[in-house]
């Protein structure tokens, strides 16, 4: 029998990563890593047109958010960088108050999650239902298929071609090997017959210059007044919020994609400190790339925090030491990674007539005006919040319904028994009042709620309200059965709230 003793430093260091373990998971992560860098820098690009930047800083951004994302983010494999929501937010701030003031407000962005994700802003995740879930995976897939179209339209006929064959290497290359990702494949032998064949089609280089050095560290260019704080600090409020929940709605989907867990606290304050890092390098800020976390994910089959490193770390290999040639991918081949994403992304069962013949018509409804208001707005957040909060009306509306109110009148005639069944709050107890037969009714009434539970200060209002009227009519009313809790609220308010206006 043999003992393998482990130093007390390697102990504290704890086990290593997979990839140091594993070269076939070294190899998958720096693969990962490399698509998902080649399909970042036209995205990060375009952002910047958007918040009217140069698109240095767009690359400069997704550079730093998605290295120190490695790092303190909670949720591994997942991509932070520039994003398009990030940008709405903070282009009016950059148009009226100039750059200085966008830097500024992403630090203080990244403050304001910090502050948030400590007390416990990504617990509310367990409100989103999943019908909502269903519906942020479907309009992201929509979305980024629509962000795909005016790279297809009005541009030379070769586009379209070059589109197909790169649709087409993505789905039959993994048949043939998945040693290496197939979206890599596929832009590297467009990339070739491009160049080779002298195709003119639009380029990553077409979208801007791509920077030639590294980033600085740097204050921002603001005078630090309480004026200054008071014009950013709404558009850095906004800017987390948009951030942390297009973030934590990524986590959850990688956490189902994975099977795994992760931990959401922990990524709303490492987004928060990826914000204030990449603030004091002079970028535009970011969140959760949900596009790009499904390439690294779901194409390329990255699960550690390596490939989310890389991913940053080649970025700016590829702009700095292979500008050129980066230059000259073709557009068609991003393209076409995207639309395969956009259709891998897309939940596909969850429209199924089959599956929509099952589902309650107010679990399709939610779906679908989610994905209506995240398509009309263009802004995931404000999906999900509208979805929940039709989530919750339709739960409301069902559950409204589940009160029952029986009456049995004692043989004597002198005593009603009116037992209720179900959840007595703000939705069931508006109908309750309605229910009592208080002109027939004998001089003596008990209401039974050994079957109900008294969840809010309407259902208490509207037990008094029922006592109050019984007793203009000279008859008295008993509540008997209370559990604990409720006996604890209606004790609590019972007389304190004017019922019997």
């Amino acid at each position: 029998m043999s003992f393998s003793v482990r130093s007390p430093a390697a102990r504290l260091r704890g086990p290593k990563p997979d990839w140091l373990n594993d070269p076939k998971v070294w190899r998958t992560e720096v693969l990962a890593g490399l698509v998902v860098a080649l399909a970042l820098i036209p995205e990060a690009i375009s952002f910047s047109v958007i918040a009217g930047v140069d698109p240095a800083i767009g690359l400069f951004a997704s550079f730093t958010m998605a290295v120190t994302i490695a790092v303190v983010g909670g949720r591994r494999a997942m991509i932070s960088a520039a994003t398009g929501a990030v940008a709405l937010v903070i282009a009016p701030l950059n148009r009226e108050h100039g750059f200085g003031h966008l830097v500024a407000a992403v630090i203080l962005a990244g403050v304001f999650q910090v502050v948030l994700g400590l007390l416990g802003v990504a617990k509310l995740m367990r409100f989103v239902p999943r019908s909502v879930m269903v519906g942020f995976v479907n309009s992201l897939a929509v979305l980024i298929f629509m962000a795909q179209v005016p790279e297809m339209t009005d541009v030379p006929w070769p586009v379209y071609p070059l589109i197909a064959a790169g649709l087409a290497l993505m789905v039959l290359f993994p048949r043939v090997t998945a040693v290496v990702p197939a979206p890599l494949v596929s832009i590297v032998i467009l990339t070739v017959v491009t160049v080779a064949a002298g195709i003119a089609v639009p380029t990553v280089g077409d979208k801007g210059t791509l920077p030639s050095s590294l980033p600085t560290p740097g204050l921002p260019d603001v005078p630090f007044t309480l004026d200054t704080l008071t014009t950013i600090a709404p558009y850095a409020f906004a800017m987390a919020l948009v951030g942390l929940m297009e973030s934590l709605m990524t986590a959850k989907l990688v956490d189902d994609i994975t099977d795994t867990r992760s931990s959401k606290t922990r990524e709303s304050v490492g987004q928060g400190i990826a914000n204030i890092v990449t603030g004091f390098f002079g970028g535009m800020g970011g969140c959760a790339m949900i596009g790009q976390t499904m390439i690294n994910v779901k194409v390329s089959g990255a699960r550690t925090r390596l490939s989310t490193f890389l991913a940053g770390a080649f970025l700016m290999v590829l702009c700095i030491v292979f500008g050129p040639v980066v230059s000259d991918i073709p557009m068609a081949a991003l393209v076409a990674v995207m639309v395969m994403v956009s259709f891998a992304t897309f939940d596909w069962h969850s429209v199924a007539p089959k599956t929509l013949r099952r589902m309650p018509a107010g679990e399709i409804t939610v779906m679908v005006v989610t994905v209506v208001v995240v398509v009309a707005t263009h802004n995931l957040a404000i999906g999900v919040v509208v979805g929940s909060v039709t989530a919750m009306v339709v739960f409301a509306r069902r559950v409204a319904h589940l009160a029952e109110v029986t009456a049995v009148t004692d043989p004597d005639g002198d005593t009603v028994v009116y037992r209720v069944t179900g959840e007595l709050f703000f939705a069931s107890s508006n109908d309750l009042v309605g229910r009592f037969d208080y002109a027939g009714d004998p001089e003596r009434v008990v209401i039974d709620l050994s079957a109900a539970h008294v969840w809010d200060a309407s259902s208490v209002a509207a037990l008094d309200a029922i006592g109050t009227r019984y007793a203009r009519r000279g008859k008295t009313v008993e509540i008997t059965g209370l559990n604990e809790a409720s006996a604890h609220l209606h004790g609590k308010l019972s007389g304190e709230l004017s019922a019997g206006h």
